[in-house]
């Protein structure tokens, strides 16, 4: 433990963008969304990472872009959880951007996540074969500039997604260029195979690259080794996440039945390193984010 007594902000990152739902328990309509956050909620997060699903029968493992299904999910989320805040996805392949700013500019969320830089994203079985085609996740500076263009049209305060070390350090230029203005928040994003391993080393490193000033939280991907990052993430004074997205498992290794036991085990990972949680009010004002009574 440090000694680090800021109080913790945690996320719950709902659902993740392909999963299937016949194949494990993530929520996909605006009902199961918003009774799976008020869980989370109750378990002490104040801030809702949402992805949006189709919700054509047999298609709630796909990823949807339709305004209608955001304004939806995130109603609901709201009215479940007072005072929460949306921080909404945004991640898309290739140079259209149109999804994403329209459900922007309909949900005008508080945050959303901008993905701060490329990736060949990859992952390779033991017997040597992709277990996907390799691809890029592309994010040139041009399609980031595009995003947080529509970012600032909306007022949504932009949460950078890092993949790398490299990325990580681009957020300090895409601030000194004059892309974005207030706080910088980064996620540093662990686990993913071609990207940054989920190592509680690494981890330390990591906020020294960041921007003066900055917040940032930790997303872990794996099982139950990734507890012990959690734990660390909670020392170092960073922001904390958890959520079906990124993990199916407890800390003892056994299934999560919800967002509200991941949320309940990320709680006891801050209340260990001596910080209590933020309210939603406080997670506001450490963000820079109008107050809950000031949104239209």
């Amino acid at each position: 433990m440090t000694g680090n007594t800021d109080k913790a902000i945690l996320t719950c990152a709902l659902t993740g963008v392909l999963t299937n739902p016949k194949q494990h328990p993530v929520p996909v309509t605006p009902a199961q969304m918003a009774a799976e956050a008020r869980d989370a909620f109750n378990a002490g997060a104040s801030i809702m990472h949402v992805h949006l699903r189709c919700q054509e029968e047999g298609h709630g493992h796909m990823p949807s872009w339709d305004p209608d299904v955001a304004e939806a999910v995130c109603d609901a989320i709201r009215a479940a959880c007072p005072g929460v805040v949306i921080n909404l996805t945004t991640g898309v392949v290739g140079k259209d951007i149109s999804g994403p700013a329209a459900c922007l500019r309909r949900v005008k969320p508080e945050v959303a996540a901008c993905n701060a830089g490329s990736l060949n994203y990859l992952k390779i079985k033991d017997n040597g074969e992709w277990a996907w085609p390799p691809m890029v996740f592309d994010n040139p500076v041009a399609k980031i500039q595009q995003m947080l263009d529509v970012m600032r049209e909306t007022d949504t305060h932009p949460e950078f997604e890092c993949f790398d070390v490299g990325i990580v350090r681009s957020v300090g230029m895409y601030l000194k260029a004059g892309l974005f203005e207030g706080v910088p928040e980064l996620n540093f994003v662990m686990g993913v195979a071609s990207g940054m391993p989920c190592d509680a080393d690494l981890l330390a490193l990591l906020p020294r690259y960041a921007p003066p000033g900055a917040v940032w939280q930790s997303t872990l991907i794996g099982r139950a080794e990734i507890w012990p990052v959690h734990q660390r993430t909670a020392e170092l004074g960073g922001m904390l996440r958890s959520g079906l997205e990124d993990t199916f498992y407890l800390p003892g290794g056994e299934r999560a039945s919800g967002n509200g036991a991941l949320i309940e085990a990320l709680a006891a990972c801050a209340r260990r390193a001596g910080r209590d949680i933020a309210t939603p009010q406080e997670t506001r004002r450490r963000l820079g984010l109008k107050p809950a009574a000031a949104l239209s």
